[in-house]
């Protein structure tokens, strides 16, 4: 079953899109509460299927990233407490993952962000990132604009 998964700028972890209300988006938690609550066109909503790492040459879609942690963790939750590292582990380990990264736009904070994402996810059972976080078409804005010229 394909899922928006959102994140929602001050609010920790990701959500489901469940529905949609007049003036808002009805979402679910994904962590072990599956609270629900409301998110409004205020709040800052980003769904996963339009973040992408920045690299070297091209900017690879987050499902790819999310894919590669999954292969270096051989499907687990991520191996070592990211919370607590030093400045190089995350560095180190995301060169493992993504060689290409461009460590002058790729910060300490975005490596750790993307590596509380892989653990939420894996830990609420969505392991087909590449099913689950790709855009279909008309889901990002350059796709309805190309549309409606």
């Amino acid at each position: 079953m394909l899922k928006t998964i959102l994140a929602i700028s001050g609010n920790p972890g990701l959500y489901k899109l469940v529905s949609r209300a007049k003036n808002s988006l009805i979402v679910e938690a994904l962590d072990e509460t599956h609270k629900r609550m409301p998110a409004f066109g205020t709040d800052r909503i980003t769904s996963l299927a339009d973040i992408a790492m920045f690299t070297e040459s091209d900017d690879v879609p987050l499902h790819k990233v999310l894919t590669a942690v999954k292969e270096q963790e051989k499907g687990k939750t991520v191996s070592f407490d990211y919370k607590k590292a030093s400045a190089t582990q995350p560095h180190d380990y995301f060169t493992k993952v993504l060689p290409e990264w461009d460590r002058d736009r790729v910060h300490n904070s975005d490596i750790k962000k993307l590596l509380q994402w892989y653990d939420i996810l894996i830990k609420a059972d969505i392991t087909n990132f590449d099913e689950e976080l790709t855009p279909t078409e008309g889901d990002n804005i350059d796709d309805r604009q190309d549309a409606e010229a």
